[in-house]
């Protein structure tokens, strides 16, 4: 069975501030959110975290990282 164009969100575990959390990303994304994170010189949860801390309160931290993502890729603010 393929998932076609479009896979699944896949969880993953983080450590934001000392807390675990989960965030379901599609693995595309998670590995653009690790070259990002490799490319700034960060690991991925200390992006995550920075990501965390500038999201509003009615943005999911999955968006957020998306979001960042195709920022990073598009590079528009």
């Amino acid at each position: 069975m393929t998932d076609g164009p479009y896979p699944p969100p896949v969880k993953r575990s983080l450590t934001l501030s000392g807390h675990r959390t989960s965030v379901s990303l599609e693995e595309p994304f998670w590995q653009e959110f690790r070259r990002i994170a490799a490319s700034e010189g960060v690991s991925v949860n200390a992006l995550a975290s920075r990501i965390d801390v500038a999201r509003g309160p009615q943005t999911t931290l999955a968006s957020a990282i998306r979001l960042h993502v195709l920022r990073a890729l598009g590079g528009r603010g």
